[in-house]
């Protein structure tokens, strides 16, 4: 048995459209199926990440808060990987999202910063 690559990152929101834009028309991530389950009143939108990977983005009627503890158990946060992050934080910034300042790894030397998704997710964009 061998894990050969990463498939998916599963996100539950809790305003669809306001997630679906800020992943499709802010990160540009890219449309692979949109599915409404009637029988569980959600979407599944799937979207394409970089070559390989995906994010599947969920809607639920009243789902329960995110717990906020940085550094709480559990799924700290989530990083996608750019060849120019000071480009994509002035992209963000100008979409009116707040970007920490771009720090230096002080292990492998490159550049990262974080934000949020519109549900408070804390995301990272790390440079390559």
């Amino acid at each position: 048995m061998n894990i050969l690559d990463f498939h998916h990152v599963a996100i539950i929101c809790s305003d669809y459209q306001r997630s679906k834009k800020f992943y499709v028309d802010i990160l540009g991530f890219q449309i692979i199926q949109e599915t409404f389950r009637a029988h569980r009143n959600s979407y599944k939108l799937d979207l394409r990440v970089g070559k390989n990977s995906q994010i599947e983005l969920f809607s639920f009627p009243d789902p329960p808060q995110r717990v906020n503890h940085p550094e709480a158990c559990g799924l700290r946060h989530l990083a996608f990987k750019v060849d120019d992050i000071a480009a994509l934080v002035d992209f963000l910034k100008k979409s009116h999202i707040e970007v920490e300042p771009i720090r230096i790894d002080e292990i492998t030397g490159k550049k990262f910063t974080f934000f949020q998704d519109p549900d408070g997710l804390p995301l990272e964009i790390y440079q390559g």
